[in-house]
């Protein structure tokens, strides 16, 4: 992919990370830092300070209006309607067989205005979505992606660092809300639904002041830049899934362990209601784990999962090495009945034993 390719996105952050020499890659149809020097201490950075990433390819959509709520209630697997103002939700939009579109996270910034927040390859697909089943409701659905950027900022320092630059009551600020409020002079969506398995703030600013405030968080000391590959080995030690990983259209929310986002008991239909609700009832056909690995390769996606036998009984979804515990690990799904022992995954046609965990590998004290 070529930065003079005119099909290639770019992020508001584009020319920061080419000053900071970042390894740029392609990325839902974007360029974005896989890397700036090290993925490792990138890693390490945000378990044990402060990273500051550039998600800026992720979706902002908006629904308002006297009937958002309730269209969102239509749309999407989750009850969306009780959240009170200030708060998100992580929830799911699913077809009507129940395969998975997107997983989102809906923010409630006012009575009747809601930000939904899509991954950067469906934004599209979530946009047309919405916009079809709004159909009916007094609601407008209006998607501002390319106005905004998104930075976050993750880590046990992170949110005592935002402290110092905005008047904001961050201390009212609990897990999966969100505020108004100026950081470092520019008008920003505080929130706080990290990606990484540590506390951490996300900050929505117009696209024209991203790089602003990007440069004034970036000069604190101790505030590493981190791209990518960091933010893929958080969030796999945080055992939390990924589109197009642990998520497609071919999953349904109960295979990947998340049957309760979706609000069968909520008042009214909603688009997949009968079939999650039939599958509500039977038990899937797989189901989603975490591997340790015993040796020093990798479990990489795609990878089958095999008995002792050598019989396929799995998939790797995502596998890394973990920063953290030292070891690789990965989430895979197994078919239903496998025995949890005698695993191995088949890395490049030899067997290397892994132990089933629980999900997640790391969790923050």
């Amino acid at each position: 992919m070529s930065a003079d390719d005119p099909s290639v996105k770019k992020t508001p952050l584009y020319d920061v990370h080419r000053e900071l020499g970042a390894n740029l890659v392609d990325f839902a149809g974007y360029l974005m830092p896989l890397r700036y020097a090290s993925e490792t201490a990138e890693h390490q950075a945000v378990r044990t300070g402060a990273g500051l990433f550039d998600l800026s390819h992720m979706g902002e959509i908006f629904l308002s209006g006297p009937q958002a709520a309730a269209a969102l209630d239509f749309a999407l697997v989750g009850n969306i309607s009780p959240m009170p103002v200030g708060k998100a939700r992580y929830t799911m939009i699913c077809a009507h067989d129940g395969g998975v579109l997107d997983d989102l996270i809906v923010y409630r910034l006012a009575e009747q205005t809601y930000m939904v927040v899509a991954n950067a390859a469906n934004v599209a697909v979530v946009r047309d979505a919405l916009v079809e089943r709004a159909e009916g409701f007094d609601t407008v659905v209006d998607d501002r992606s390319d106005s905004y950027a998104l930075i976050a900022l993750q880590g046990p320092k992170a949110a005592g660092i935002i402290a110092d630059f905005t008047d904001a009551p961050l201390d009212d600020l609990k897990y999966y809300a969100i505020m108004a409020g100026e950081v470092a002079g520019v008008d920003s969506l505080i929130a706080r639904t990290g990606y990484t398995g540590e506390d951490g703030v996300e900050l929505f600013v117009s696209s024209e002041d991203a790089a602003k405030l990007w440069k004034v968080l970036d000069a604190v000391d101790g505030v590493v830049p981190c791209g990518l590959a960091s933010r893929d080995s958080l969030r796999l030690e945080a055992g939390m899934p990924l589109y197009g990983n642990e998520l497609t259209r071919e999953t349904t929310p109960f295979e990947a362990g998340l049957g309760r986002v979706v609000k069968l008991d909520k008042p009214g239909e909603f688009v997949g209601k009968s079939a999650l609700a039939a599958q509500a009832q039977t038990p899937p056909g797989r189901r989603l784990v975490g591997l340790v690995a015993r040796g020093r390769r990798a479990p990489r996606k795609g990878y089958a999962v095999v008995t002792s036998d050598g019989a396929p009984c799995g998939v790797v979804t995502s596998g890394a090495p973990s920063p953290t515990l030292g070891t690789p690990i990965a989430m895979a799904y197994l078919d239903t009945g496998v025995e949890a022992s005698g695993l191995a995954v088949d890395v490049r046609g030899r067997p290397e034993p892994v132990d089933v965990v629980d999900l997640p590998f790391y969790k923050r004290s």
